[in-house]
């Protein structure tokens, strides 16, 4: 079961993309297999056109299906989410986070963006047919910050929101990892049943 960190800012580096590494570091600290895309490292022409022949576009999008959650993270902008992450999310098909669980993360420059992350994101990543949405984790510019000497600075109630965040996506997983073995255990002693 993997977990896709899906980074949405178009500018690199940036504090969303720093607080969806974060994220990913806690979660491979839970035993966790992570792997990272970054829309601004697709190619612009291709997404813009919703090329799916292109073969970067194409193992994005592989990348996302193969996904058991999603965490995914972007700047607020103008009260949205990036111009960038809404290019990607267009090209899934209609049910392309079906059965996974999502986690949204953003930064913006005020609290009076927070809002963004319910009214904008979450309708888009439920119409997407996701499991669930988690709770969202928003921080301002002031509650992250990013020293080369020190690396990421969380403020205190950020932290304390992101280790929830974490653990509830662990737990949640781990819940459907041990449903899905019952189940599998529970078909494989049905059919041993059959052929006796």
């Amino acid at each position: 079961m993997s977990i896709l960190l899906l980074a949405g800012s178009p500018s690199s580096p940036s504090r969303s993309t720093r607080l969806l590494n974060f994220v990913g570091e806690k979660l491979t600290q839970r035993g966790h297999k992570i792997i990272k895309l970054e829309v601004r490292d697709l190619p612009g022409n291709a997404l813009l056109r919703a090329d799916f022949n292109d073969p970067e576009v194409k193992a994005a999008l592989a990348l996302v299906a193969g996904a058991s959650a999603v965490v995914v993270a972007t700047p607020v902008y103008k009260a949205a989410y990036s111009g960038a992450l809404k290019t990607f999310l267009d090209l899934l098909p209609q049910f392309g986070l079906a059965g996974k669980l999502v986690l949204p993360l953003a930064t913006g420059g005020s609290q009076s963006h927070m809002l963004a992350l319910d009214y904008a994101l979450r309708p888009v990543l439920s119409s997407l047919a996701a499991r669930h949405v988690l709770p969202s984790i928003y921080a301002t510019e002031a509650q992250v910050a990013w020293t080369d000497a020190d690396g990421l600075w969380l403020e205190e109630n950020i932290l304390a929101r992101v280790q929830e965040g974490v653990e509830q996506l662990s737990d949640s997983l781990q819940t459907l990892h041990r449903a899905a073995h019952s189940e599998f255990l529970d078909v494989q002693f049905a059919q041993i049943q059959y052929s006796t």
